[in-house]
């Protein structure tokens, strides 16, 4: 019961396969109390009422990319607990030049600015909320989900990489600002190829989830694990860890060549 007494917000749960799903159960069986919260749009393509039931916990609607939207999720979840939270999740990303198979080199810039507002910025809208109405404890969490691609060339994950460098650097710039007035730690972690709804309709997306779990020497970490180590970044077990993308993929980030691949 390591959350025992903290409250937190979770974006992004769209159905079973998401990984802030897995994350919102396993905060509440280690004893945190929650509030869920998706864009509208999500939310009619999901099944977050369903997890909603499972965890006893209130589903707030908030496109992230409205201020007015976040400001209205986070005073009534103020509301709901009675007072601040301990814990923000951020799992959110879309690419419309993902979904419509627009070649890197041909990409359309308007819907690539809405990457990078969905994806990325809106991370920066939420800290900035946070940081307004002062809705967060001292000490608190605050956890983005990311991917290697900000680091390295992966071809068909296109401009969705610049949105993961963009979270990153978001983390590392609010870490400071947070983290000096309030004690707060702000951390991303680079999570390895999940087969979540989002991650899936990336093209080519099963031959490279077999790549990388072939790389790694511990095979590709499952959404499961995912979410124990937010539990564990939520935790006071974790107050001094921040301004970090710590690498939670079995060992591929640190891979160069696995004799697996060519056997």
């Amino acid at each position: 019961m390591i959350l025992k007494g903290k409250k937190g917000i979770i974006f992004g749960a769209l159905d079973q396969h998401s990984i802030a799903w897995k994350v919102a159960e396993r905060c509440v069986q280690e004893g945190a109390q929650i509030v869920l919260t998706n864009a509208p749009v999500a939310m009619r393509m999901g099944e977050i009422n369903k997890l909603a039931e499972q965890c006893n916990a209130p589903v707030i609607p908030a496109d992230a990319t409205s201020l007015e939207d976040l400001e209205n999720l986070f005073r009534k979840s103020m509301e709901h607990f009675g007072g601040k939270v301990d814990f923000v999740l951020h799992s959110i990303g879309m690419s419309v030049n993902v979904r419509k198979n627009k070649a890197y080199t041909d990409l359309n810039y308007e819907w690539m600015q809405k990457t990078f507002d969905v994806s990325a910025i809106s991370f920066h809208k939420t800290m900035q909320t946070i940081w307004k109405l002062d809705a967060i404890n001292d000490w608190g969490s605050i956890l983005g989900l990311s991917y290697i691609a900000a680091q390295r060339v992966f071809p068909d994950y296109s401009e969705m990489a610049e949105s993961k460098a963009l979270l990153e650097s978001f983390a590392r710039s609010f870490g400071y600002h947070l983290g000096t007035a309030k004690n707060v730690r702000v951390n991303t972690i680079s999570q390895s190829p999940t087969m979540t709804t989002a991650g899936q309709g990336v093209k080519g997306f099963k031959e490279f989830f077999d790549y990388a779990d072939k790389m790694s020497p511990l095979g590709n970490a499952p959404a499961e694990a995912c979410a124990d180590y937010c539990v564990v970044l939520f935790s006071d077990l974790t107050r001094y860890v921040t301004m970090q993308n710590l690498f939670h993929d079995g060992g591929f980030s640190t891979m160069g060549m696995n004799p697996a691949l060519i056997q």
